[in-house]
């Protein structure tokens, strides 16, 4: 049933492909993979593979690629994924030799993909799991680690049709978990070679602060003002956001917005509901940006770095469904944090929510209340921020436990 699947899931995306770019990105870059590998790889090329589905599961293992990379530079790494928003963004990484899409994961892909990279050692992060190509490399007595992975109940994995997965999880010689849950999971599906190890993505948003932060026109755009940082917004975000920046933005408060989607039609919307004046990142040339009070960010990457400039972060995906993005980057610059109502499926929101440097809201009248506190006192900022600093600081650490394992 799963192969059958894969074969129709392969049809449907190339009928989807002509009326969708993203799916079309997808289907001609996994055209090119067998081509890539075998002009950058000699059979007597020593590899390790590395596999993300998409920019979060990289940016999450990111602390462990780097470090592998400095502790064994005479293998070449492979750099997978499977989504074009993961690709496109990081193809050109310095991590890898070669960065290419996973080609769909039927029988006779994987055993070509296999026969082509032959990887020394793999690692998969999070939870991207493709069943025959793990298999396949189980057969091949490969060595692979799963890192990061976070397993919930409702996971396929437990279901009566997910024997299949199951058996995959088994070609990984070792799983290295968040939290203490997903451990007991896996034991109930008889799965004991784990470790609690806890989230990368703290090593690596920590990383962040050894990193050169500064950008000029950021600079000159805050100019002293108390400066809101509102990263990866969908359009229910700024359904509840723009009523207060229209009444509150001046150049002593300041707003930059950097949506998840920055194509023209997103930044549109955006732009029609501003009822005050606003500059965009693409033509900020030759403009006195620091007389503007909203700043909104059309491209991608900078995101990490805005945030050091905040003096307080609402951080998108959580008052719809779409799916909290990152807290953590914010948090480690120290600033209070606002996010919406649905983050149940992300264990760092609760516990940071119960530590009290992470609010909610459901609504633009609690949106309201929460800033208007926050902007009158930079007591509350400098609370709720120490504590979200301290939280990451606590929590570092899986890339040690990883690295140390990891002998090949």
């Amino acid at each position: 049933m799963y192969n059958l699947g894969i074969h129709i899931l392969s049809f449907i995306l190339k009928i989807l492909a002509f009326f969708n770019l993203k799916i079309k990105k997808g289907v001609e870059g996994r055209s090119q993979t067998f081509k890539i590998l075998n002009e950058n790889l000699d059979p007597s090329d020593k590899t390790i593979w590395f596999h993300c589905a998409s920019l979060g599961e990289y940016e999450q293992g990111l602390p462990v690629f780097e470090s592998i990379r400095n502790k064994y530079p005479s293998y070449k790494i492979v750099l997978t994924f499977f989504s074009p928003s993961g690709y496109d963004i990081r193809k050109n990484t310095p991590i890898a030799d070669i960065v290419t899409y996973l080609p769909l994961d039927t029988n006779a892909n994987s055993r070509q993909f296999l026969d082509i990279v032959n990887p020394d050692f793999t690692v998969f992060v999070k939870y991207d799991i493709w069943p025959n190509v793990l298999n396949e490399l189980k057969k091949r007595q490969g060595r692979a680690i799963l890192i990061s992975a976070l397993i919930r109940k409702n996971h396929s994995y437990f279901k009566w049709y997910g024997s299949h997965l199951r058996k995959a999880l088994q070609a990984f010689e070792h799983i290295f978990v968040q939290n203490e849950n997903s451990k007991k999971l896996l034991q109930n599906i008889s799965i004991t070679n784990v470790t609690i190890s806890g989230d990368t993505r703290y090593d690596r948003v920590s990383n962040q602060l050894l990193q050169n932060n500064n950008l000029d026109f950021v600079s000159k755009f805050k100019d002293n003002s108390l400066c809101i940082a509102i990263g990866s917004s969908w359009p229910e975000d700024e359904a509840i956001l723009m009523s207060y920046i229209n009444e509150n933005a001046t150049k002593h408060l300041k707003f930059i917005i950097a949506p998840h989607n920055i194509n023209q039609s997103q930044i549109d919307n955006i732009t029609k509901k501003l009822g005050v004046e606003h500059v965009l990142f693409s033509e900020m040339e030759n403009k006195v940006i620091c007389d503007y009070p909203v700043f909104i960010i059309d491209t991608i990457g900078l995101l990490s770095k805005i945030y050091s400039y905040a003096d307080i972060a609402y951080v998108g995906g959580a008052i719809g469904t779409t799916g909290l993005h990152n807290i953590l980057e914010p948090a480690v610059f120290g600033i209070p944090i606002i996010i919406g109502n649905n983050y149940d499926k992300f264990p760092e929101a609760k516990k940071m929510i119960e530590n009290g440097g992470v609010l909610t809201v459901n609504n633009s009248i609690s949106l309201k209340s929460e800033l208007d506190r926050l902007i009158k006192s930079s007591e509350e900022r400098a609370k709720l921020g120490s504590i979200n600093e301290n939280f990451i600081r606590k929590n570092k650490g899986a890339v040690n436990q990883i690295i140390d394992y990891i002998r090949i």
